[in-house]
C-alpha cells in the first residue's frame, strides 16, 4: 500500500523495534496510526524479509470476532509459527476488553515484538500502568507539520498554503480531497462525531450529548484563554444549561483522554511551581476547530498559537504557559536540561505590542533562549538578545 513515510515518527519508534518492551503509539483518531503501523512493518521487513507479522484491526469487522483478552491470545497463537519470533500489530486495542492481560502474557515471552494503537488516554495509561509498568514505550502522533502538510499536498511554502494549513489542519487523510472548504468541513465534521460519540460519549457513557457538544463548541471558540469551570459554567447558565464545575472538568478531561484538546498548565516562574488553576486549551488539530465554529479571520491570533503549541509537542518539548508576576509568556518549552520562552503574536508592526511581547521577555531574569514567533515577514533576526521567527520559517525551521 502506498503511503508517505512520516520520518519523524520512524526515528521514534527505529531504536525500540525487537526490544522487549511493547510499544504504543497513541492519538487521535485519523491522525495516521493505522498508517504509521504500516511503515512499522515496513522498516521491520527491511531488517527481515521473512519477518512473521500478525495485524489486527479493531476497525475491521474481520476482527469483529476478537472482544476479549482470552479471543486475542487465542487468535495470535494459532497464527504463530513456533520456533519463530512474530511481530504483533493491534490497531485500536481498546476496543479489546481485558487487553492489558494479553499483553502482559505475550510480553513475557521473548517470541513477541508487540505494537498497538489506541485513541483513548485514560484507558490505555491507566490500564498499562497497572498491568505494564516499565514494559511499554509510549509514542503520541500528532497531526501533520506544516512542512510535513506541504509535502502531503504538493504545494510550497508561501501565504497561501500557511493559510490552507491554518484552515483545515493537519489530518493526513486530507490528501485523498480536494482542498476546498465545503469538501474538507463535511470530512472533518465526520471525523469530530466518531471522537465524540465512540472515545467520549460510549465510553464515559455520557448522557447529556447537548450539554458535551455546547461545550466542544466553547473550548474551541476559546483556545489559548485562560478557562476555568467556573467560567463554562457560568456561560452555560447564560445559555439557559446548568450544570456544576465538577461536571464540566470532568467532560473537559473526556474530551482530552479522546486527544480532541490538550491542557496546558501555567507554570509560576518566580515561585518554580506548576499552578494548579488558570490551564489554558488549544485543539489537536485547527481544522476540526473550523469544521465545528467556521473560519474566523478575527481569530487568527489564536490559531497562530495554537501551530505553534502543536508544533513544539511534535519536537518532544513538554510546554506550559508561563506567569511572572502580572506578566505572561505564551510558552514555556522544556526539554532536558534546554529551556526556551516563546511569544507568539500576529504583528510586531505596533509600539504597544512590541513593548509587551519584548518586555515580558525580558523581565525573566535568566540566560535561557527567548523568542519572539510573528506573521509579519520580519528581517530583523535579533532584538535586545531576543530572536524574531516569522512563524513560516519557524514552523519550517526550528
Amino acid at each position: 500500500m502506498d503511503y508517505f513515510t512520516r520520518q519523524i515518527y520512524s526515528e521514534k519508534i527505529e531504536p525500540y523495534i525487537d526490544k522487549n518492551l511493547i510499544k504504543v503509539i497513541v492519538g487521535q483518531r485519523r491522525i495516521g496510526k493505522s498508517y504509521f503501523l504500516l511503515q512499522i512493518m515496513d522498516l521491520i521487513r527491511e531488517r527481515k524479509s521473512d519477518a512473521l507479522i500478525i495485524y489486527i484491526n479493531k476497525e475491521d469487522l474481520t476482527f469483529e470476532h476478537i472482544r476479549n483478552y482470552s479471543d486475542l491470545m487465542e487468535y495470535a497463537e494459532d497464527k504463530k509459527s513456533k520456533n519463530k519470533k512474530a511481530y504483533l500489530f493491534i490497531d485500536e486495542i481498546q476496543d479489546i476488553d481485558g487487553f492489558e492481560r494479553a499483553l502482559r502474557h505475550f510480553q513475557t515471552k521473548r517470541e513477541w515484538d508487540i505494537y498497538c494503537t489506541g485513541s483513548n488516554a485514560d484507558l490505555l495509561s491507566g490500564e498499562l500502568s497497572t498491568y505494564l509498568s516499565g514494559r511499554y514505550i509510549e509514542i503520541k502522533m500528532y497531526g501533520l507539520s506544516y512542512s510535513e502538510f506541504l509535502m502531503f499536498h504538493s504545494l510550497t511554502d508561501t501565504v497561501e498554503s500557511f493559510d490552507k494549513y491554518l484552515r483545515f489542519g493537519g489530518l493526513p487523510y486530507l490528501y485523498n480531497l480536494p482542498l476546498k472548504e465545503k469538501v474538507i468541513y463535511d470530512y472533518l465534521k465526520n471525523v469530530y462525531a466518531a471522537i465524540l460519540f465512540k472515545d467520549v460519549v460510549s465510553r464515559y457513557n455520557v448522557r447529556n450529548v447537548s450539554f458535551l457538544e455546547r461545550l466542544t463548541h466553547y473550548v474551541a471558540d476559546n483556545i489559548g484563554q485562560i478557562v476555568s469551570a467556573k467560567k463554562i459554567s457560568d456561560f452555560l447558565k447564560s445559555q439557559q444549561l446548568r450544570f456544576s464545575g465538577n461536571i464540566v472538568l470532568d467532560y473537559l478531561n473526556y474530551l482530552c483522554n479522546a486527544y480532541f484538546i490538550i491542557k496546558v498548565k501555567r507554570n509560576d516562574l518566580k515561585g518554580k511551581r506548576i499552578l494548579e488553576i488558570g490551564e489554558k486549551y488549544y485543539l489537536e488539530d485547527t481544522g476540526l476547530r473550523h469544521a465545528l465554529t467556521g473560519y474566523k479571520s478575527g481569530d487568527i491570533s489564536q490559531l497562530l498559537e495554537n501551530v505553534v503549541f502543536l508544533h513544539l509537542l511534535i519536537k518532544d518539548y513538554e510546554v506550559t504557559i508561563g506567569k511572572l508576576g502580572d506578566k505572561e509568556i505564551d510558552f514555556v518549552c522544556d526539554k532536558a536540561a534546554e529551556r526556551i520562552y516563546i511569544q507568539v503574536t500576529l504583528s510586531l508592526a505596533n509600539e504597544e505590542v512590541r513593548k509587551r511581547e519584548y518586555g515580558n521577555l525580558i523581565a525573566i531574569k535568566d540566560n535561557f533562549k527567548k523568542i519572539v514567533v510573528t506573521a509579519d515577514e520580519y528581517r530583523t533576526t535579533s532584538v535586545k538578545g531576543i530572536e524574531i521567527w516569522n512563524i513560516r520559517k519557524f514552523l519550517l525551521e526550528f
